[in-house]
């Protein structure tokens, strides 16, 4: 199967800012008319501020080839190029960041599309581009079901197809990491696959080392089942939408 990578994030701005977490001090200047001037704010250097919260998430675009490591700059996990295997910008998901004196971000702390499901390091800031997410996506494999958040509020919800007993879905926090277009939208991916940082944790042989995605299908009688080899199938409608609203970044929660 060939399929068109989609590159575009559909987040225009970036952010410089950290989010709570470690402490902070503001100080003030008085002018001779008595005017303060503009708070600066100071962070103790090298503390650690956790970013985001419930509807706001961050991802990180790699601008730069970049290591991510254990400890920052400590124990050497993984390389990561500008692309992955499939020619998609390489993206993680931003847990927190180590700041400096002037609380600029030096280290992010990210979440890896590697093995094993979970898996996390550091990044340098200055090889990656912030980018702020007000997405979130919620795979309830008790319910079979997909609901998709923006800014706090549901979107979308549908009934889906999750893993079997033998093949199953893998629970945990993952990010949407690509978005891939099949080149026939009749196959079994149908019209697109949100690709996520998840892997299967049985069929470890496969092509990529069995990644998971939420795509379409060509077998809409599954829908509402346990049948898939590990990954979510929606209704090719509803597929559609979600993909045209999820971008690279969002976190994705699977939960039973």
């Amino acid at each position: 199967m060939s399929v068109r990578v989609m590159l575009g994030i559909g987040i225009a701005a970036l952010v410089a800012g950290c989010g709570g977490g470690a402490a902070t001090t503001r100080t003030t200047t008085t002018t001779a008319s008595g005017v303060k001037a503009a708070a600066a704010e100071r962070c103790a250097a090298g503390s650690i501020r956790p970013l985001g919260h419930r509807d706001l998430a961050y991802g990180a675009v790699v601008t730069r080839p970049v290591t991510a490591f254990r400890a920052p700059g400590e124990v050497p996990l993984h390389r990561f190029g500008l692309r992955n295997v499939n020619g998609a910008a390489t993206v993680f998901g931003v847990l927190a960041a180590r700041v400096d004196a002037r609380c600029r971000a030096t280290w992010l702390h990210v979440e890896l599309p590697i093995r094993p499901n979970g898996a996390v390091g550091w990044v340098r800031a200055d090889h990656v581009a912030k980018l702020p997410v007000r997405t979130r996506i919620v795979v309830d494999l008790s319910e079979r079901s997909v609901s998709f958040y923006r800014r706090g509020r549901l979107r979308l919800r549908s009934r889906a197809a999750v893993g079997s007993p033998a093949t199953p879905t893998p629970l945990g926090r993952y990010y949407v990491n690509q978005r891939l277009v099949p080149s026939d939208p009749r196959g079994p991916f149908g019209p697109g696959a949100i690709g996520i940082s998840a892997f299967s944790p049985v069929l470890t042989g496969w092509a990529q080392g069995g990644p998971v995605a939420i795509h379409g299908t060509n077998e809409p009688w599954s829908i509402g089942r346990a049948v898939s080899n590990g990954c979510i199938r929606l209704p090719n409608a509803v597929l559609r939408k979600l993909f045209a609203q999820a971008p690279a970044g969002t976190p994705v929660l699977i939960v039973r």
